[in-house]
């Protein structure tokens, strides 16, 4: 049985009330010598915490999309295949645009969320340059199918979850596509592609979104392989107009990285509760050597690029929880980098899928109008910084839509 799936989690809900009902039921009618009566009432009393704690989990996992199945929960999921030295660039020297296009096959996929709002598809996508073999899921705006938009080319939006997570997560869990939906065929928020590729590429680590030669190239998979894939199968824009990158916790440090990395493969990215340094991760790959650190550390490659990128961060944070490092990327920033900063305060809550989820529509708004695809006709395009948050709804508060009061700035 599936991890997620329904009936995993039907089966957990029979054997947790089988389980409550056992000692109710047997508990003095148990026979025998002392010995075997203890030891029998021991194990229904495991039995009982035993699938409690199963469901338990289960009912997170399913709320968070932390492990998508046995593989990445038991730590036995290896999705590298090869990971060859590509160079400074990622690319290994290979002509990308002398590359023939392929053509995927795609599925609807299945999830919690998956269904809604005109349905989310996966494929399997072997990369070509990165080595990494994986799924990819992505949903087309309510605009792509219609005869007006049939010669029309779409900009995109890469989502990258936390670690661990599961590149279902912005569909499942934060209901990106069911937000969105209704903006997009109202014209307040352009109609972006959403791909979600797998960031969970090997057993029990955080690869950091890193390209580390025989070990993982995830730098290369996100930032080459699944671009050329979307370019190839649908009415996507060219890299880097259009394109953007948005990641919450861990997934959060890979979008402004990568944005920060790679100009000319992004415009934007949307970071929200994310870090700088990867040590910010423990599990991260990307923390292992002080050159790793340094190569993947977005405020480091930002204050020392010869030449500013011109590329727009919206970074948002919680005192001590991304905050601090979105104000030290604002000031070292140099046109024609241009940094947006959201305050999110501690009454709005912690590090959690509930903290994020109200933050996307302003994120969305946002990239609307820097990626050039219109000003949205109703509500705020980028959270006020106004100065106070009495009687601000803990929605508010966690979008954005009610800034900070006398935040101090910490780098």
């Amino acid at each position: 049985m599936s991890l997620t799936g329904t009936p995993f989690l039907y089966t957990l809900i029979a054997l947790s009330v089988v389980a409550l009902a056992l000692p109710l039921a047997l508990w003095s009618r148990v026979r025998g010598p002392r010995a075997l009566r203890t030891a029998t009432r021991t194990l229904m009393l495991l039995f009982a915490q035993g699938t409690a704690v199963a469901l338990v989990f289960t009912l997170v996992n399913n709320a968070n999309n932390l492990y998508d199945n046995w593989a990445d929960l038991l730590g036995t999921g290896d999705h590298v295949q090869q990971a060859a030295d590509l160079g400074a660039d990622g690319t290994g020297d290979i002509a990308l645009t002398r590359l023939p296009a392929v053509r995927q096959t795609f599925r609807p996929a299945t999830g919690p969320g998956m269904r809604a709002a005109g349905g989310v598809r996966v494929t399997q996508l072997k990369g070509r340059v990165s080595g990494v073999n994986a799924e990819v899921y992505v949903w087309l705006p309510p605009q792509y199918d219609e005869p007006a938009y049939r010669h029309h080319r779409f900009p995109v939006v890469e989502l990258l979850p936390g670690y661990p997570g599961s590149a279902k997560a912005w569909f499942g869990s934060l209901h990106a596509h069911e937000q969105l939906e209704p903006l997009m065929r109202d014209g307040q928020v352009a109609p972006f592609i959403l791909v979600a590729p797998r960031t969970n590429l090997l057993a029990g680590v955080d690869t950091g979104c890193a390209n580390i030669p025989g070990t993982v190239d995830a730098d290369t998979w996100l930032s080459i392989d699944v671009p050329m894939m979307v370019m190839d199968n649908f009415r996507a824009e060219s890299a880097p107009r259009g394109w953007a990158v948005a990641g919450y916790s861990a997934g959060a440090h890979c979008a402004a990285k990568l944005a920060v990395a790679h100009p000319d493969r992004y415009r934007a990215a949307v970071s929200l509760s994310g870090y700088n340094d990867p040590i910010g991760e423990r599990d991260s790959l990307a923390a292992r050597t002080p050159a790793l650190r340094a190569g993947n550390d977005p405020y480091l490659l930002l204050r020392g690029a010869p030449v500013p990128p011109r590329v727009s961060l919206y970074l948002s944070g919680q005192p001590h929880d991304g905050y601090e490092a979105a104000v030290a990327l604002e000031q070292t920033a140099k046109a024609p980098t241009t940094v947006h900063v959201v305050y999110i305060p501690r009454s709005a809550g912690g590090h959690t899928m509930a903290l994020w989820r109200p933050q996307v529509v302003p994120a969305f708004r946002w990239l609307t109008e820097v990626t050039g695809r219109g000003r949205v006709t109703a509500g705020p395009a980028a959270p006020p910084r106004s100065p106070s948050t009495a009687g601000a709804t803990p929605a508010e508060l966690a979008s954005g839509t009610a800034s900070r009061a006398g935040a101090v700035r910490r780098r």
